[in-house]
């Protein structure tokens, strides 16, 4: 940074247009005193820009911790380091901060000595701040200013402590800074550092679904297929066969049946689970961790917790959004795509959209006919219901999740809903899910651990029943 960045203050132009006045006056009317009085604020302006600093501040920003769930302690560090050769007479920060982050706390770190040459230790004032600096408590909220003393060769900031009260992507900054220096005649033009955004992850609500899945049609996996093969569960005893192991045979059977026979076992497969989101509309207002949720918060929390449960039993987790981008992302296994598919969620939002949404993903090369598809939504828009309908009748196993709170009404196009408005919308919305249902689409409504048992005990036996064929 150049001195181009600094430029004079009021306090400069003031002592200036007094010392000119004075000096033109005196020589005007002849006077010495004059002249001696201007004498003062000349040589003090003079004295106080004998050393003007040469750059602006350096700012630096950071999380303290970068994994945080919501309801966890969040901190965040902001630093303005002195790489000019003169002091700062005062450096002004100031920090925005998103309003799903309470701030309770705000510490201002002692200076620190750092590198002042070009190429130094910059870039590891956070760090340095850290393990050297005690933070002294200072009181107020994050958004006003606070002023730090940075002596030349050094770095000041301060230390944001509170709680995360919702997941997603929450902007921590910007921050700006204003070095004033030679006795404030100088500031230097506002200094800005870019937002950090802080990964809250959501609240696992706790969740567990213990039917077999109705459609396992992987080569391996922990789930009880209805088909027979190697496997741990026993499907009956039979007369052994070419083909079958030694190690199969029932002795005990044999013996007393004078004949060779075998344990049939069921076959363990994997299976392929797809978490569609309806991110078409939202309804209610989220209050946090603490509060009540909204349409969004039920269905990212929703899906946080069922994908960890089919992932940690082995199976294929994808995830798909219903709306106008329709974002995907790829079937895997294993902790790194519960991983990612937390950071997929903090990425969720609303988007409305008059159009009809992009259904291309839900195409037979994109989505396997043997996946369950978990749709979570609230269905509020009828396209969502038209979705569910489309889906079912092409012969998927689908399975709705209403997220919809039972209190909450849809936002309103024109002014407020009556009790009679809001009492017609809820029948038809009754008579929607009703023709879901008659469609083959089971909804249910989330309600945490075991949601889905019933619903998946009824598809698995519907998906193993045997089919009509015409002759």
């Amino acid at each position: 940074m150049t001195a181009t960045r600094w430029q004079p203050t009021r306090a400069l132009g003031r002592a200036v247009l007094i010392t000119g006045l004075l000096l033109i006056t005196g020589v005007i009317l002849g006077r010495v005193d004059l002249v001696a009085l201007a004498t003062p604020f000349a040589l003090g302006t003079a004295y106080a820009l004998r050393r003007r600093p040469a750059a602006a501040p350096v700012l630096d920003l950071g999380a303290v911790d970068a994994n945080l769930v919501e309801g966890g302690q969040v901190g965040a560090r902001a630093a303005a380091a002195n790489p000019a050769d003169a002091d700062y007479d005062l450096v002004v920060v100031r920090a925005l901060v998103s309003p799903w982050l309470r701030i309770d706390e705000v510490g201002v770190l002692a200076p620190i000595s750092i590198d002042p040459s070009p190429g130094g230790d910059q870039l590891l004032v956070l760090e340095r701040l850290a393990a050297a600096a005690r933070p002294r408590p200072s009181g107020g909220v994050p958004d006003r200013p606070f002023g730090l003393a940075v002596p030349t060769g050094s770095a000041a900031g301060f230390e944001l402590s509170g709680v995360a009260l919702r997941w997603g992507r929450q902007p921590v900054g910007p921050v700006a800074a204003r070095a004033i220096a030679c006795d404030g005649l100088l500031s230097c033009r506002p200094v800005v550092a870019e937002p950090v955004r802080v990964p809250v992850y959501p609240v696992i609500d706790p969740f567990h679904a213990d039917e077999a899945m109705p459609r396992a049609a992987g080569l391996v996996g922990g789930h009880r297929s209805r088909r027979p093969g190697e496997g741990g569960e026993l499907a009956g005893v039979r007369i052994f066969g070419p083909g079958d192991r030694l190690r199969r045979i029932d002795w005990r059977v044999s013996l007393r049946a004078r004949q060779l026979h075998v344990a049939a076992t069921l076959s363990d497969r994997d299976a392929e689970v797809v978490l569609l989101l309806d991110v078409l509309t939202e309804v209610g207002r989220s209050g946090g961790v603490s509060g009540g949720a909204s349409v969004l918060d039920t269905t990212v929390r929703a899906a946080a917790a069922i994908a960890e449960h089919y992932l940690h039993r082995g199976d294929r987790v994808s995830m798909l959004e219903y709306g106008p981008t329709a974002r995907r992302l790829r079937p895997a296994t294993g902790r790194r795509q519960y991983l990612t598919v937390l950071e997929w969620l903090l990425d969720v939002e609303v988007r409305p959209t008059p159009y009809e949404p992009y259904d291309q993903v839900f195409g037979p090369q994109l989505l396997s006919s043997d996946a369950l598809v978990v749709v979570l939504t609230p269905l509020v828009d009828p396209r969502s219901a038209e979705m569910l309908a489309r889906m079912a009748r092409s012969g998927r196993i689908v399975v709705a999740v209403d997220t919809l709170p039972t209190t909450v009404a849809p936002p309103p196009r024109q002014g407020q809903w009556t009790e009679v408005a809001y009492r017609l919308w809820r029948l038809d919305r009754e008579n929607t899910v009703g023709q879901l249902r008659e469609h083959g689409v089971p909804v249910v409504t989330w309600a945490g651990a075991g949601s889905l048992d019933q619903v998946l005990r009824d598809v698995a036996r519907l998906a193993s029943a045997p089919k009509a064929v015409l002759r």
